[in-house]
């Protein structure tokens, strides 16, 4: 029977000091959870130390679960304001001393969002500034501690190597040529790619040779001399894989022509198979294994073929994707959902989904579970339901449509939005902009703020669901990526805060928020709330005890929260059965 011991490695750890685990900011902005690695040969175990001295405490307050309220508290870095030290050590496995990697610059005004050993004496990892618009790749002597930089890269707004989307969770790096080069993902001349950059860091050449953009690296396989990405040149609403050739930057599609929608992949190490799990809006998620590069299907491993048979019925009319053309050359992608029985002759209400912000898109081609079955149940009662995907979300389309949101967030979306809405009408004589109701949650829910707020004349009825109504209150790692420090960019911030408008309100609000959201705190909820009660508005209020940002814990929360949004539609926004 094997026998295992249990040995302690650091002994200076407290409240305040965080050895190989994370902080709550870099453990939401950078998913860096199990902040530690095992050297190639065991004997040592490199990791993050956060010393979160300094840094605000945030305390959320049970009511519920006791007899008295129990108390949450924990250190959250809000924009503006001092954030962790974070440093790496290395400490041998069977215990010892540890070494500390020697950085330049204020550790509490540095991120290292990824590290991984690259051999059994150095270890690799990213090193960024805090305005996250300088980013380094640094190599390290897990001997002596001594670090020197190899590769790094400078913007105007922000390095995309930091950017959560093109985050790698196991290494900062892949390494191509027998580790003689590493990959670097740069928008430098436009469009994201991935070039190969000597370990040196004394040249670099052009991987991905296509006027587009390389979403995210899938795979190496450096044996085969292959780099296998996700790309969409074609559609930004869908997603497929790629490869490109090491030697010679040569580019082509993997997936297939006649499998389209959203496709992801679980590559295996040695690059001969993947799994392949793709879906559409109106078809439910498929996983099947498949050969590289060929991708020939080896198995169907889930086909999901008795649900979608059930669903579809509930899936007509199908979802329907469109453009809209905005001024200066603008186009944005769009969705619509139908009521069952449409009729063109008659005049529907409209109701638009929204998020709006860099962390995620909302016009996409894939299967979006409940909450994609819940725009149809609105469908169903009579609503035209539709989603646009304005600048600055992480869409396909290039470095200046991803980027052109930089310093404005909130201030650049809330007109996009309108206008967007608004050209789509003009074309669509049953889209009755008299009637238009507007939902989301997060980002999505201050996006929905700000709509009501500042276009009180285009929307009248809207659900923000845990917002940020005054960007100040958010996260350091967030919100200084997109805004810079609220310090630098105090007029940003103020015009892309909804609570500083709020005093346009003129129809029905309804505000959601859980108090145990740990991530957006119900505390901008009720600053906005006491605001509008001085202003003298109305507003409707559901508060969820001890809930946290997805707003789903307990049994029946989550379809209690639908329904309450789809009531508040219905009463406050006629619609014309769907017969």
């Amino acid at each position: 029977m094997l026998q295992t011991a249990t040995s302690r490695l650091t002994s200076d750890g407290s409240g305040d000091l965080i050895n190989g685990t994370s902080d709550w900011v870099n453990e939401e902005e950078f998913f860096i959870r199990d902040a530690f690695r095992w050297s190639p040969d065991s004997r040592f175990i490199a990791y993050w130390q956060f010393d979160t001295t300094g840094v605000e405490r945030f305390t959320l307050i049970n009511n519920t679960d006791t007899l008295y309220p129990t108390l949450k508290e924990f250190a959250y870095p809000k924009a503006g304001t001092p954030n962790s030290k974070v440093r790496l050590g290395i400490v041998p496995s069977r215990g010892g001393a540890t070494v500390w990697v020697r950085t330049p610059g204020d550790p509490r005004e540095h991120y290292i969002p990824r590290m991984d050993w690259l051999d059994a004496s150095t270890i690799v990892f990213d090193y960024t500034t805090r305005r996250q618009n300088s980013n380094d790749l640094m190599l390290a002597n897990t001997a002596t501690g001594e670090s020197h930089r190899v590769h790094g890269e400078r913007s105007d707004t922000w390095i995309d190597s930091a950017d959560p989307l093109v985050l790698d969770e196991i290494r900062p790096a892949f390494w191509l040529n027998g580790g003689r080069e590493f990959s670097w993902i740069s928008d430098k001349d436009g469009w994201r790619h991935v070039y190969a950059v000597r370990r040196d860091g004394n040249g670099e050449r052009l991987i991905t040779r296509f006027a587009a953009d390389a979403i995210q690296i899938s795979a190496v396989d450096d044996r085969a001399g292959r780099i296998y990405f996700m790309a969409s040149p074609d559609n930004a609403t869908q997603r497929y894989l790629y490869v490109a050739d090491i030697g010679t930057g040569n580019v082509r599609r993997v997936t297939p022509g006649d499998v389209s929608g959203t496709h992801s992949y679980d590559i295996s190490p040695d690059g001969r198979w993947a799994l392949d799990t793709y879906s559409r809006a109106d078809m439910p998620p498929r996983t099947v294994l498949v050969s590289l590069p060929d991708h020939a299907i080896v198995r169907v491993l889930i086909d999901n073929d008795t649900l979608a048979q059930r669903a579809r019925t509930q899936l007509q009319p199908p979802t329907e994707f469109f453009q809209v053309s905005l001024a200066e050359g603008i186009t944005l992608d769009g969705m619509l959902l139908k009521p069952p029985s449409f009729d063109p002759t008659r005049k529907y209400p409209v109701i638009v989904v929204v998020y709006t912000e860099p962390a995620d898109t909302n016009v996409d081609d894939r299967w979006a579970g409940a909450a994609g079955m819940f725009r149809r149940v609105l469908a169903w009662e009579g609503y035209l339901v539709v989603a646009f995907e304005n600048r600055g979300t992480p869409v396909p389309k290039g470095a200046a449509w991803r980027k052109s949101i930089y310093g404005s967030i909130g201030d650049l979306s809330a007109k996009e939005q309108a206008a967007a809405l608004t050209a789509f009408a003009a074309s669509r004589p049953w889209a009755d902009l008299s009637r238009v109701g507007i939902y989301g949650t997060s980002g999505g829910g201050s996006a929905t703020l700000n709509a009501l707020f500042r276009f009180p004349d285009l929307y009248k009825v809207g659900v923000s669901m845990a917002p940020v109504p005054d960007q100040r209150l958010y996260d350091s790692i967030y919100q200084e990526r997109y805004m810079g420090l609220p310090q630098e960019n105090p007029d940003g911030y103020r015009r892309g805060s909804p609570i500083n408008f709020a005093d346009g309100l003129r129809g029905h609000l309804l505000l959601i928020h859980g108090t145990g959201d740990d991530n957006v705190h119900i505390q901008g909820t009720e600053r906005l709330i006491n605001r509008l009660i001085e202003l003298g508005k109305d507003v409707d209020t559901m508060i969820y005890p001890n809930r946290t940002h997805a707003i789903s814990e307990g049994e029946g929360t989550a379809l209690h929260r639908w329904r309450m949004v789809a009531r508040y539609f219905l009463a406050h926004l006629p619609s014309t059965s769907a017969d």
